[in-house]
């Protein structure tokens, strides 16, 4: 299973990839693969403003719905739109094509609350 060792992870399976004050954010190899085939990314939160562990939108499987949370306080400011006609990405290039969203980060000191890829492969049992 794929977990790149230069990203940070969430308990709630989101990946996280810094770039100054900016995180671009998706889920990971092990949550893709759990909800199964993606049909549809729902984020209604572009251009708010949310605290960490808020529900920033949904990713719908063929069998369920999941809540996608913010690992980091900020703004969202940008969306992948791709995903609204290609969804599936999200399954066939989890840490690359099918990222999510991108975050101002608000607050860099969270940063270091976010998970190493050795943490969170402790957490998935990998």
């Amino acid at each position: 299973m794929s977990i790149p060792a230069n990203l940070k992870y969430t308990k709630d399976h989101e990946w996280v990839s810094i770039e100054g004050d900016v995180a671009t954010v998706g889920i990971t190899h092990f949550a893709q693969k759990e909800l199964g085939d993606i049909v549809y990314v729902e984020v209604e939160t572009l251009d708010q403003t949310l605290d960490k562990d808020e529900v920033f939108g949904t990713v719908e499987a063929v069998k369920t719905v999941s809540d996608l949370f913010l690992p980091l306080t900020g703004e969202i400011i940008a969306f992948n739109d791709d995903l609204e006609s290609a969804p599936e990405t999200v399954n066939s290039d989890p840490y690359g094509a099918g990222w999510m969203i991108k975050i101002k980060i608000a607050d860099a000191s969270e940063i270091d609350t976010l998970l190493s890829d050795q943490a969170y492969k402790d957490l998935i049992g990998a």
